[in-house]
């Protein structure tokens, strides 16, 4: 254990926060998402695990990972297939989590599934969580951290 580090996170998720840079995609995905098939063609090259449900995840992601400004789609949500504008209730979970961690809303777009699919083969890496959910699937792009940050 480490203190103000969130227990959730461990070694191989905080190695690989740390060793992605400005602009590389982060997913975290539920417990259907082919976390494994895809990994294998992350960055990473392989998957992350943490079980915990979605929303739980992402709160101790971003207590350390800053979302990017320089872009409108830093934060993402897979997309119900054929009903793309409904937001299910993990969706809506995470959402909270996402403005929480920025201190103003900061919502997010959302993503066809397969596009989504697409987007996540070419992330930096992948987490599978708990989350037994459907559409418990988002997409994180890292930014920076100024200098005179804590």
């Amino acid at each position: 254990m480490l203190k103000g580090i969130n227990p959730l996170l461990n070694a191989d998720v905080l190695q690989a926060l740390r060793a992605m840079g400005h602009g590389d995609d982060l997913i975290i995905a539920d417990t259907n998402f082919p976390a494994d098939s895809v990994a294998r063609q992350t960055v990473l090259g392989k998957v992350l695990r943490i079980d915990a449900s979605a929303a739980e995840v992402v709160k101790a992601v971003l207590s350390l990972y800053p979302l990017d400004t320089f872009v409108n789609d830093a934060a993402a949500r897979m997309e119900i297939v054929g009903k793309p504008n409904e937001i299910p209730p993990v969706q809506k979970e995470v959402q909270k989590e996402i403005d929480a961690a920025e201190g103003k809303p900061w919502p997010m777009i959302s993503i066809e599934r397969y596009a989504f699919y697409e987007r996540s083969r070419k992330a930096y890496c992948v987490i599978q969580t708990g989350e037994r959910r459907f559409y418990g699937c988002f997409a994180f792009r890292k930014g920076v951290v100024p200098p005179d940050a804590e």
